[in-house]
């Protein structure tokens, strides 16, 4: 249920910035033919997704960079994800990297798959002076590969718990109540949200893993060891996880919807309590609205009895790449006086397009800090930011989709009666005859 994993693109304008930001299904545009170097010493090409939210994000960059360069241009092609990913493949295996654009963007989960598999698209960028500490250390683990850095993260897919102050009134609860608690807490206040109104807590599109990973990641827990083997099996967070969702669903507390719209209705339609997803859910929050003030955000609930457990997770966010064919020297400084560095460039996008940093100094800003009326008067960003600087790193590895994909079949086959640790086996065996 991922933003960009959907290939659905929401974002119209301020109020549907959030909504899958990091991806869009426009077709491409042709501002810098495939493959044409950009001319001139102070120009840069750029390959982005998104006019309303990436690629404004580097058109406003590009601005607040030529303030102190006023020669310095940005030549960017619009390249959805679904067309970048088979045009990378393409490039790596016919090592044809001179049409390579200087940078591109990489979805954060996609990004160590790309990195191991095809390292000659990218520059190594440690020593470029970008303050790569000044990011959360679970987000800069993205696009690090043997304790190098290979990117620069760009928009933040922290993990909120939105929820509608009005509805759980009507079940005398506040959204206190929901704020620093277990999982088994947050079930039973869900039975008394259903009792007391007839909604569930939340929904989400049956068969997708989202929630259960989002679960995983927070308790500090991947799909993969370090070494990059598959622990679908004897993975005591994710069968947690797998517990958690199924009492929920079981409870009435967890409606199971067939498509990404029939989700996205719930919410804005007023058929549930709340949603738990990455913090550009806010775009399609702020579409209903009729349903203005009622909304505020917390915290996820803690896996219990896990070591190592946080009430913060992430889903979705991507990072801008160096690639091999860069000017790197000017690449990686456009990046280090802008998306590491500047408060003006986020305090511009923020605003008008949603897009939440990951850059941590940004959240000391004013414009982070600034009540917003759709969510009951609440400073989101300034919490998102926080919550952010908590989530835990997950180690996705080159084969994180293939996992994804078989723990989702694994969850349609308990839910339909499987013996949990069979499907699990299942899906454990089938990543690893993909990886073999």
């Amino acid at each position: 249920m991922t933003k960009f994993r959907n290939g659905v693109v929401m974002v119209a304008a301020a109020t549907l910035a959030f909504s899958l930001s990091a991806c869009s299904s426009s077709d491409d545009s042709t501002d810098t033919p495939s493959g044409e170097a950009a001319s001139g010493d102070n120009t840069l090409t750029v390959w982005a997704w998104d006019p309303a939210f990436n690629i404004f994000a580097m058109e406003e960059a590009e601005k607040v960079y030529q303030e102190e360069h006023p020669d310095f241009e940005l030549e960017i092609q619009e390249v959805t994800w679904e067309d970048l990913q088979p045009r990378l493949t393409t490039l790596a295996q016919s090592q044809e990297f001179e049409e390579l654009p200087d940078i591109f963007l990489m979805q954060n989960n996609a990004f160590q798959k790309n990195a191991i598999n095809y390292p000659d698209l990218f520059t190594d960028i440690t020593d470029s002076g970008i303050a790569f500490d000044e990011f959360p250390e679970g987000v800069t683990a993205y696009s690090t590969l043997d304790g190098a850095n290979y990117g620069v993260p760009f928009d933040a897919g922290t993990a909120v718990s939105a929820l509608r102050t009005d509805i759980l009134e009507e079940a005398g609860l506040t959204v206190d109540d929901f704020t620093d608690i277990t999982w088994d807490q947050y079930i039973e206040l869900g039975k008394q949200v259903l009792e007391a109104t007839g909604k569930p807590m939340l929904s989400g599109i049956a068969g997708e893993p989202d929630t259960i990973l989002m679960m995983l990641q927070s308790a500090g827990q991947s799909l993969f060891d370090d070494e990059g083997n598959p622990t679908i099996t004897d993975n005591a967070a994710l069968a947690d996880a797998i517990d958690i969702y199924s009492q929920m669903v079981e409870a009435g507390i967890y409606l199971e919807v067939n498509s990404w719209d029939e989700y996205i209705g719930s919410l804005v339609n007023g058929n549930v309590a709340g949603t738990i997803n990455g913090i550009w859910i806010s775009g399609s929050l702020q579409t209903a609205e009729d349903q203005s003030g009622k909304w505020n955000m917390t915290n996820l609930p803690i896996v219990d009895g896990i070591d190592g457990a946080t009430h913060y997770s992430a889903n979705g966010g991507s990072s801008w790449a160096v690639s091999s064919n860069a000017n790197v020297e000017l690449a990686t400084d456009f990046l280090a006086s802008t998306f590491s560095v500047s408060t003006e460039l986020y305090d511009t996008i923020l605003p008008a397009s949603g897009a939440v940093a990951n850059w941590l100094p940004a959240g000391d800003s004013d414009v982070y800090a600034e009540p917003q009326e759709f969510f009951g008067g609440q400073p989101i960003y300034a919490d998102v930011i926080s919550f952010g600087a908590e989530v835990p790193a997950n180690n996705t590895g080159a084969y994180y989709y293939e996992a994804r994909d078989a723990v989702g079949v694994a969850i349609t086959q308990i839910m339909g009666g499987t013996d949990a640790a069979s499907a699990l086996g299942e899906a454990q065996s089938t990543v690893e005859f993909a990886m073999n």
